[in-house]
């Protein structure tokens, strides 16, 4: 069988330098590093990139510096690293920027939260589905999303399919008031609401009037015998 990883285009020893290059400048995590490393133990090119990077745990560099058999110098933080941080973002928009679709949808699914937020923004909409597949993505990302009136129906479909996500009170409210979210959606959500949302929701006029009928009957049916 083969390696699911591959099928989703998630292989790292098959990714291009400019991909490699760009995640690693965007990772929080200094496991990836080690991953990318293990990845391409038959890519001294890539070897070296890891190597000389300012952000490569030592323990990466000397695994490294075992397979290239190259004595690890100390990487020291100067005034010129302190100014490459501050111009990162946009850095990483001009490279993402002149990477290819396919690409463009291995950083989705495996980029950091700058990765994420500027493929969120890409006109591509498989971009924005890749980064939904992402394990590192996280909640709040999800409720800004939900929350989003630029993003594809697609999108909003997607988390509205994830049972865990929709155990966030934010991210389920946030689909129900988004006028994009297919009304079908939407009112399936409508019951898990709080009353004080719900009648919120009753007022507002920028869902549909199903939305707005289903929050009344849900009012309703709370209300007290006799109230």
């Amino acid at each position: 069988m083969e390696d699911p990883k591959i099928l989703i285009g998630l292989d790292l020893s098959v990714a291009s330098r400019d991909v490699i290059e760009v995640l690693i400048e965007d990772v929080a995590e200094p496991a990836v590093f080690d991953e990318v490393a293990r990845a391409n133990q038959g890519r001294p090119e890539i070897l070296e990139l890891l190597l000389h990077h300012p952000n490569t745990p030592e323990e990466v560099k000397n695994y490294i510096s075992g397979i290239l058999q190259l004595p690890v110098k100390p990487q020291e933080k100067t005034v010129d690293e302190h100014r490459r941080k501050q111009a990162k973002p946009q850095n990483l928009l001009q490279k993402i920027q002149t990477l290819s679709v396919g690409e463009r949808l291995k950083l989705a699914l495996k980029g950091g939260r700058e990765i994420r937020s500027i493929l969120l923004k890409d006109s591509n909409k498989q971009d924005m589905l890749g980064v939904l597949d992402n394990q590192k993505i996280t909640e709040s990302e999800i409720e800004l999303i939900a929350k989003s009136r630029q993003v594809p129906e697609e999108a909003l479909r997607t988390i509205s399919k994830n049972r865990e996500w929709l155990k966030n009170y934010s991210i389920a409210f946030a689909l129900v008031t988004n006028p994009k979210t297919p009304p079908g959606i939407a009112v399936t959500l409508i019951s898990g609401l709080k009353i004080k949302d719900l009648l919120l929701l009753d007022k507002n006029k920028n869902v549909p009037e199903l939305i707005r009928s289903a929050a009344k009957r849900v009012i309703a049916a709370r209300k007290p015998k006799g109230a």
